[in-house]
């Protein structure tokens, strides 16, 4: 069954993000991961979203994928240069 993630996500030190985003170019595809859409935010229609946000959609093969991804050791090496250059939230949707 396909599988989502979703990532929301506030830069908060884009220097220091762009490292991040360097350790993980390519590193989804490696788990089946592929880029749905990514921008950032054009219009909060309701609610109270950050209109700088940024979201993120990959689709993978299935849940296990999206976690094999998440859990891998280099992505969590990357998530480490991640912090306190921004905040995230990450959600697996399963449809």
């Amino acid at each position: 069954m396909p599988a989502y993630l979703v990532a929301t996500v506030r830069i908060t030190d884009p220097a220091k993000f762009a490292e991040y985003g360097k350790a993980i170019a390519g590193l989804s595809e490696r788990f089946g991961g592929e880029y749905v859409v990514r921008g950032k935010v054009a219009e909060v229609l309701e609610g109270n979203a950050d209109p700088d946000e940024r979201v993120v959609v990959s689709s993978f093969p299935d849940a296990d994928a999206v976690r094999a991804y998440i859990t891998s050791p280099e992505y969590r090496a990357a998530a480490a240069l991640r912090a306190g250059a921004a905040e995230v939230t990450m959600r697996l949707l399963e449809v």
